[in-house]
């Protein structure tokens, strides 16, 4: 059963740990990153961000790092929305399946609103990612834009 665990001290070195696959190092920002991050997010911002550890019953397979938006900080739409920051599933747990469940995931976790309603989920990846496009477009995300700036395509899933 997938599941969003808190990190914590007990599965920290864990987390940091996880890896993608040789191909996709450059499409992501590593755990470390993403982590501190989350601190400096956490002593500056109104709302932190909000990080989990994703498990398969007892085994960590990824993490992912998401946040939410009011209608006035959302740079790529008008109305209040989540994003998905970081979504990263471990090499040795990829091309299973699992992605899909812990995707799915996700989506219920930010459904339930747990910093406030929201309209919209918006992502970005690396347009070069395909596996990234195909399932972001199996639950519906829409590409919105090419962030130029960041070299990466925007997409959008209306809730």
């Amino acid at each position: 059963m997938i599941e969003l665990r808190n990190i914590t001290w007990e599965n920290f070195d864990e987390c940091i740990q996880l890896q993608l696959t040789e191909e996709q190092k450059g499409f992501l920002a590593s755990n470390v990153y993403s982590l501190a991050q989350s601190y400096v997010a956490l002593l500056n911002d109104e709302l932190p961000a909000m990080t989990f550890a994703i498990y398969d019953d007892e085994t960590m397979i990824g993490f992912v790092m998401m946040y939410h938006d009011t209608a006035e900080e959302n740079e790529y739409g008008e109305e209040e929305a989540y994003g998905i920051l970081r979504f990263m599933i471990d090499w040795r747990y990829q091309n299973k399946g699992i992605g899909t469940k812990a995707l799915q995931k996700v989506l219920d976790y930010i459904r339930t609103f747990p910093q406030g309603e929201a309209s919209a989920v918006y992502l970005s990846y690396a347009p070069e990612n395909e596996a990234a496009r195909h399932l972001y477009a199996k639950f519906g995300f829409q590409e919105i834009s090419m962030d130029e700036e960041e070299d990466e395509m925007v997409a959008r899933l209306i809730l």
